[in-house]
């Protein structure tokens, strides 16, 4: 949804409010979660998007604050059967502190033209995301798809009932990655039409692209725990 206004006059309070800080690094010691995490709560973050393993701790740091918690599920490759999806869901956000999930959907399907099999395997996830008032997102790794299967598979997204369709996971290896371009966002935009929310991710890392992102109506981005200071002017 466009602002009321440009995003260039907004408070870095109400920038930090697009944000989801991701803490994602396979390599990163404990001890770099809780210091990322607590910057993503310094900042104001929306949420904190971490990996199951680190929920605990996010829940912990993020408790009586401002930044809620983001967990990725079935992540970075989204190829595990809907089941096993479901199960990890259910074991995230059983207990009730996880607000978000942010799952990888299957794209080798969107590539095969296999919409139905994307359509049903979103949607299982999405009903027990629901079942726990918890807002799912999609992830579509759209670095990988044509501009024709990244429409297609926001269709999916919407028919599915998912709260967000999203554009990448920042570990894609089979091409260039490029991420939440302005073109892929536009056209995302242009399919969902009010009825799903856009998050953008992956090489968000100036501030001028942020802005651009937020004026285009973009709903919510996931930026790098690097770049977070950077899109918000504090750097």
């Amino acid at each position: 949804m466009k602002p009321d206004k440009k995003a260039a006059e907004m408070s870095v309070t109400e920038l930090a409010r697009y944000i989801d800080h991701s803490v994602l690094k396979p390599e990163f010691t404990e001890a770099d979660i809780r210091e990322l995490i607590r910057d993503g709560v310094r900042y104001k973050c929306r949420t904190v998007c971490v990996n199951p393993s680190s929920a605990e701790i996010a829940k912990e740091l993020c408790a009586g604050t401002e930044t809620g918690v983001c967990v990725v599920c079935d992540f970075p490759f989204g190829l595990s059967t809907t089941k096993s999806k479901v199960q990890q869901a259910k074991c995230i956000i059983s207990d009730g502190f996880v607000p978000e999930l942010d799952v990888v959907s299957n794209y080798g399907w969107i590539r095969s033209g296999q919409f139905e099999k994307v359509t049903e395997d979103i949607k299982a996830v999405a009903d027990v995301c629901h079942e726990y008032n918890v807002q799912l997102k999609v992830i579509f790794e759209t670095d990988a798809l044509t501009m024709s299967e990244v429409r297609k598979a926001t269709e999916c997204a919407i028919a599915a009932g998912a709260d967000f369709a999203k554009t990448s996971t920042g570990f894609y290896t089979g091409g260039p990655s490029q991420g939440a371009t302005v073109q892929v966002i536009r056209e995302m935009l242009d399919v969902a039409a009010g009825r799903i929310k856009i998050k953008g991710s992956g090489s968000i890392r100036t501030r001028e692209h942020f802005l651009e992102l937020i004026d285009l109506g973009i709903d919510r981005m996931g930026i790098g725990y690097k770049s977070t200071p950077v899109v918000l002017g504090l750097e």
